[in-house]
């Protein structure tokens, strides 16, 4: 009887195991595939992920998927050609990523899912309904053929395509080849055609066929030569329903509105700037408007080179100066109380005797970006209660200016430090329309604060964090941030939390727990941290109406606290006042970072 039970405890504990193995989270597999066969996927209920290498010369097959996934739920044909198809017990969403070798020809087929190939391939089919199609291939010699079913169609392209054709049945195409360039063929000119373009052929002219087949060596090698010209092509076919088309675009550059639309006010400031990434992101969101935009401007003045710069900035001469200096712990939070013994100075690797080091208290200039969108229509007397808020918090003697965003933006009031002209300003807008948030703030870095480089700035932001008309994207913005110097100070408000204090008794409300307790999206969080910690600022997230007055003093003390280091230097002054590469200023304490914004001859 003993033996039997042990038995029965040893089958139980093996077929647990067998289980575990047989469910896991992901599955891993290396697939042989012939040369010239091609790749077949079909996942509905998830993503699929595929990046031609050079060095790979199998399929290696990755499912994932936030449960468990059974051998049962994979159906893997690898006879030559590839075939991999997804078939899951339950409504449960399984990914898919695939490494294959270049030159393949690929066929996909999603729901909802994500489809992204990179790299250089033949041939990609891909089908979806609304999942969104990235590309990211060569384009030396491109064919294209994207057809959208049943929407308008929704296309970021880094290159210029041919435009969209609609068809009858609200069905649109956009079909072409891209050659040199350029785009040299429409879709009547094109030589893939219909549904045999769609299915990778390759159409060649009969009569050149047979002769190449029966003529001499110097034919055969013209046919191989033919075929190496014919391998680096690639040519994409995509249909979908009401998806999304990508093509040599990072998906994290991708702006919130894929529609092209007239330049706004912002995105015109932003094009003048000349950001060149900012203006590619315009560019690739709207090329149509760009180029007509672009062709109206002057030509685009240069600024000074880091050559000119150096060689002013290093001419030795003992002179006295003072760099101004922001230091900060690994939150971006200001350090203070800090005396001469706590910071070291060098130039050229030489250490400089430090003469002094008092705060330093001049005047910053500070711009109120706040968000006056469709979210905050009914709380226009909140957001212009928490505005003042902030203009009384500021110091005499600080510069401020207001600006306004929606799906556009608004100068308010210029740089002032005449609080009462700057109070009642904020009575002549009201709110409404879409939400160009990351537009709002590269307009203020490009034009607002342009003309301020070298002197202490910094941006305070009233918003809920979302965005859905930017012509730019997040990624896009964030380069701009680290290049300006400026100071980001984002304040996070959810949209719930200001209608819960619109209202007197929140027991009226329609989810009285929810506008309790409504927080901010994990994404608009994420972009908050980072927004700031680029810049050196501070991220709020505001879960408290009254946070919002403390988050106003403790901006304006982060801000004020920084120091003139008084030094005694071996090169003359910059008349710029900008700190020469060779000058390091350093603090003897842990986590101590320092920040120069400026270095001038000391008065």
């Amino acid at each position: 009887m003993k033996k039997f039970v042990l038995d029965l405890t040893f089958c139980a504990i093996f077929l647990l195991g067998s289980a575990v193995i047989l469910h896991a989270e992901s599955i891993t597999r290396e697939l042989k595939l012939a040369e010239g066969a091609e790749i077949s996927v079909v996942n509905l209920n998830g993503r699929v992920e595929i990046a031609a290498r050079p060095d790979v010369t199998t399929v290696a097959m990755t499912a994932s998927s936030n449960g468990s996934i059974g051998e049962s739920e994979l159906k893997i044909d690898a006879k030559g050609s590839v075939r991999i198809e997804t078939k899951p017990s339950d409504a449960k969403r399984i990914d898919l990523i695939l490494q294959v070798p270049e030159r393949v020809k690929i066929k996909i087929e999603t729901r909802e899912g994500e489809i992204r190939v990179t790299g250089d391939v033949a041939f990609v089919e891909a089908k979806t309904e609304t999942g969104t199609i990235s590309a990211d291939v060569p384009t030396a010699d491109l064919k294209y053929d994207f057809f959208w079913t049943a929407s308008r169609p929704r296309l970021l392209s880094d290159i210029e395509l041919k435009n969209v054709k609609e068809k009858s049945g609200g069905k649109f195409r956009l079909k072409g080849t891209y050659r040199n360039g350029g785009d040299e063929e429409g879709e009547k000119g094109s030589k893939v055609d219909g549904e045999k373009g769609r299915k990778g052929d390759v159409e060649t002219d009969s009569g050149a066929s047979a002769s190449l087949k029966v003529g001499s060596d110097g034919a055969s090698d013209e046919k191989d030569d033919k075929k190496k010209e014919r391998s680096t092509s690639v040519e994409l076919a995509f249909t979908t329903a009401r998806g999304i088309v990508i093509l040599n675009v990072p998906p994290n550059e991708v702006s919130s509105d894929l529609r092209e639309r007239p330049l706004t006010d912002a995105a015109k400031a932003i094009i003048r700037s000349g950001d060149v990434s900012l203006m590619d992101s315009i560019r690739r969101a709207s090329p149509k408007y760009f180029g007509e935009y672009s062709r109206t401007l002057p030509p685009m003045r240069r600024e000074p080179s880091l050559a000119s710069r150096s060689i002013v900035a290093d001419v030795p001469g003992e002179t006295l100066k003072d760099a101004i200096v922001r230091v900060t712990d690994v939150n971006n939070r200001s350090i203070a109380d800090l005396v001469p013994s706590d910071f070291v100075v060098a130039e050229n690797g030489l250490p400089r005797d430090i003469l002094s080091v008092k705060p330093h208290t001049a005047p910053v200039n500070l711009v109120l970006l706040l968000d006056v969108s469709g979210s905050v229509d009914n709380y226009v007397n909140f957001i212009r209660k928490a505005a003042r808020a902030f203009v009384d918090t500021a110091r005499t003697g600080d510069r401020i200016s207001l600006v306004l965003f929606n799906e556009d933006v608004k100068v308010l009031s210029g740089f002032s430090t005449n609080k009462t002209e700057l109070s009642e300003s904020l009575d002549t807008f009201d709110a409404g329309g879409a939400t160009a948030y990351y537009d709002a703030v590269a307009y203020t870095l490009a034009d607002t604060l342009r003309p301020l480089r070298g002197e202490r700035t910094a941006i305070v932001i009233l918003t809920d964090g979302d965005d859905n008309r930017s012509f730019l994207s997040f990624e896009s913005l964030i380069g701009a941030i680290e290049e300006s110097g400026a100071l980001v100070y984002p304040l996070y408000v959810p949209s719930a939390l200001i209608a819960a204090s619109e209202t007197n008794d929140p027991n009226k409300t329609i989810d009285p727990l929810r506008a309790r307790y409504m927080t901010l999206s994990a994404r608009a969080e994420g972009e908050g941290e980072r927004l700031a910690k680029v810049s050196g600022g501070v991220y709020y997230p505001i879960t408290q109406l009254s946070q919002i007055q403390r988050a106003y003093d403790d901006i304006v003390t982060q801000i004020r606290t920084a120091y003139a280091v008084k030094f005694r230097s071996g090169f003359k002054p910059d008349p710029d006042n900008r700190p020469s590469p060779r000058l390091k200023v350093r603090v003897n304490k842990p986590n101590a970072f320092v920040q120069m914004t400026s270095v001038s001859e000391s008065r």
